[in-house]
């Protein structure tokens, strides 16, 4: 009821159609894919965040308020990296749920500050692989800072033939297979913070 007299304070016009689970949520989905859902993950009938995922990605042009007080930190360190899915607490302001729905009406993203500062202070730590020697870690941070091969080089005063040497064995071990994959390991290992790796 309060997240109702929000968005009709805001946007008088708008068209609210509540699902009362994940069938109903798909099924107006698929009729009106250009929506706002403002969605109570914790009390919904999703099992799990990768099926939440799944059902985002099938419809893009989807903008989601998560609007919890129960999230995980695993589940937000995850969704954190999903432009299209905004995260607000239960206990978050009224100036901030307003600007959650502002936000997803222009298509951006909004985290409230509470998620936002436990994003920065505690990043998530994955043990990197024992296989990795210290030169190859250093290697993988700034790969994951969008440093290009030459930069690297440049950086550790090595030849680029050295870097892209390090660079195979590095996917090698990690078995990933190209740039995208590296930084999202070394975001999830804590290497770079998520914050620096968006600035």
């Amino acid at each position: 009821a309060g997240m109702h007299g929000y968005i009709s304070f805001i946007f008088s016009n708008a068209i609210i159609t509540e699902a009362h689970d994940k069938k109903q949520l798909v099924a107006y989905l698929s009729e009106s894919s250009d929506s706002i859902v403002v969605l109570d993950y914790t009390l919904f009938d999703i099992n799990g965040i990768d099926e939440f995922l799944i059902i985002a990605r099938r419809f893009p042009s989807v903008h989601w308020i998560l609007f919890s007080n129960e999230l995980s930190d695993n589940f937000m360190r995850r969704i954190s990296a999903e432009c299209n899915i905004s995260m607000i607490l239960k206990e978050t302001s009224a100036d901030e749920i307003h600007c959650a729905l502002r936000c997803a009406c222009h298509g951006e993203r909004f985290i409230c500050h509470q998620i936002a500062n436990m994003l920065i202070q505690t990043p998530e730590r994955r043990e990197l692989s024992n296989n990795l020697t210290p030169t190859e870690t250093d290697i993988l941070r700034l790969i994951a800072k969008g440093m290009t091969v030459k930069e690297i080089a440049s950086e550790r005063i090595s030849s680029i033939h050295t870097i892209v040497t390090h660079k195979k064995n590095i996917f090698r071990k990690l078995g990933i297979n190209n740039v995208y994959e590296a930084t999202k390991y070394a975001l999830r290992a804590g290497l770079v913070e998520i914050v620096e790796y968006y600035i």
